[in-house]
């Protein structure tokens, strides 16, 4: 039914196939790498896979962890790695969300710092649980330091004190939506 000039691709190119086994292998690293609260998150079903991935978080010889690693790419290849970086994919997400939410916090805080009661009207409108006695006291602490030079750490109180408010907020936004 073919011709003898013409030849049929059937399947990946060895480049291919390749590329997809040192994927593998990286995502196994990431897995590797995550702390033990973040990757009891992550679907693992494969008990080899998992006994494999704890085996080299213990390995210290380099040559040692390469070949756990490598491993550890041969045993992704015969499960499913979608759910796996699906998860490693949300925890990045949150993550980021994390990370943009501390830098808010931050500029909220050194405003309050800088400009006072005029930024205590937009914390008190953000949050409207805020203790709006409590937050003067800590930016008069914070103009006291100021003045004498003695850094006593109330502007790492200020943020504490807007993350707290911060993650209230979050946890009632979160009731309301379960």
């Amino acid at each position: 039914m073919h011709d003898d000039d013409e030849t049929f691709f059937e399947g990946p190119s060895k480049s291919e196939v390749k590329r997809q086994m040192h994927a593998l292998q990286a995502l196994g690293e990431r897995l590797v790498a995550l702390p033990d609260a973040q990757l009891a998150k992550i679907p693992i079903d494969d008990e080899a896979l998992a006994d494999a991935i704890q085996l080299a978080r213990r390995i210290k010889a380099r040559s040692g962890l390469k070949r756990q690693l490598q491993y550890i790419g041969k045993l992704m290849r015969s499960v499913d790695a979608d759910p796996i970086a699906e998860a490693l994919d949300l925890l990045d997400g949150q993550h980021q969300t994390n990370a943009a939410r501390f830098h808010q916090l931050e500029q909220l805080r050194d405003r309050l710092l800088h400009d006072g009661d005029e930024a205590l009207s937009e914390v008190a409108s953000r949050y409207p649980e805020v203790d709006r006695s409590h937050l003067r006291q800590l930016l008069r602490n914070y103009q006291k330091e100021q003045k004498t030079g003695k850094d006593k750490g109330t502007a790492r109180a200020v943020f504490r004190y807007l993350r707290s408010l911060d993650e209230q907020a979050a946890g009632d936004a979160d009731s309301v939506t379960d």
